[in-house]
């Protein structure tokens, strides 16, 4: 049997397919990041405007929403208490914010940083907290399914 040379043509091509097949799942990942990180800002801003629509289409129908006082609340009666009227907020960022897609879950965390004001008696609450966010893909949406916090 003869010796057979490969030239350096014969192993670039095999490599750079296999690094295109590699990079594929990435690529799909970064765009489902990119789609989870705009739903937080789009609730960060539905949050702010007490759009009750807004957080509506951005929740699952089987929403967990914890707050750092231990209450938890429903899809529902998140709704109602976020749209109420009864305080307002005069600043909220979502600082620091991470977001990891796993299959069709998001992890997503990042700090609270936010003042409110009773719309009542105008008595201001400065807010700082460490938040976890689980999204989950229902069809081609991300839907938050669950959230956590807890004080700083």
């Amino acid at each position: 049997m003869g010796t057979r040379q490969i030239n350096r043509r014969q192993c670039v091509l095999p490599a750079l397919a296999v690094g295109l097949l590699a990079a594929a799942p990435a690529v799909a990942a970064s765009a489902d990041e990119e789609a989870v990180a705009k739903n937080v800002e789009a609730f960060r801003q539905a949050q702010i405007a007490a759009d009750a629509k807004a957080l509506d289409a951005l929740t699952a129908a089987e929403l967990s929403y914890s707050h750092s006082d231990a209450r938890v609340e429903d899809k529902a009666t998140f709704i109602a208490n976020a749209t109420s009227g009864k305080s307002k907020f005069l600043s909220l960022e979502y600082k620091d914010p991470t977001v990891r897609v796993v299959g069709p879950a998001a992890i997503v965390r990042f700090r609270w940083v936010g003042e409110s004001q009773a719309v009542a008696d105008g008595k201001k609450n400065s807010t700082n907290l460490h938040i976890l966010m689980n999204w989950q893909k229902q069809g081609s949406d991300w839907k938050l399914l669950s959230r956590a916090s807890t004080k700083l």
